[in-house]
């Protein structure tokens, strides 16, 4: 029965599910993610380029007499870019808000301790 609680504890500890919670909207924020760069951003920029190289689709560039595709690698590049310059923004965000609590919290002054205010009553009372 030991074995069971052990596991119990361990899958129940609150990293463990913080974790699980973060793969879940980490896999459903890369579908969004995927799907605005694939679906929006990557054909606003490929489509002037397409149209000067009369191509419908980035997979048709291919080296000739072979089956080298390097249409798709520039395209996943491409996907690859995006995608890493959007997570920095969203990061540089976070950590500018982050920047913002921490000089905030430093702003405010401490509070005086128990012990600190006790001293004081006490030295108050004793000059009367």
């Amino acid at each position: 029965m030991g074995f069971i609680k052990e596991f119990k504890e361990f899958a129940l500890r609150g990293s463990v599910v913080d974790l699980a919670v973060g793969v879940i909207i980490g896999g459903a924020f890369n579908k969004i993610i995927s799907s605005l760069v694939d679906d929006i951003i990557t054909p606003l920029i490929l489509t002037p380029a397409l149209k000067t190289a009369d191509l419908d689709d980035l997979s048709k560039l291919t080296i000739p007499g072979t089956a080298v595709k390097y249409g798709n690698f520039i395209s996943t590049c491409l996907s690859f870019t995006i995608i890493a310059f959007c997570l920095f923004l969203i990061i540089k965000g976070i950590n500018y808000l982050n920047k913002k609590n921490i000089e905030k919290a430093k702003a405010t002054p401490a509070k005086p301790t128990q012990e600190e205010l006790l001293t004081e009553i006490r030295d108050l009372l004793r000059g009367k």
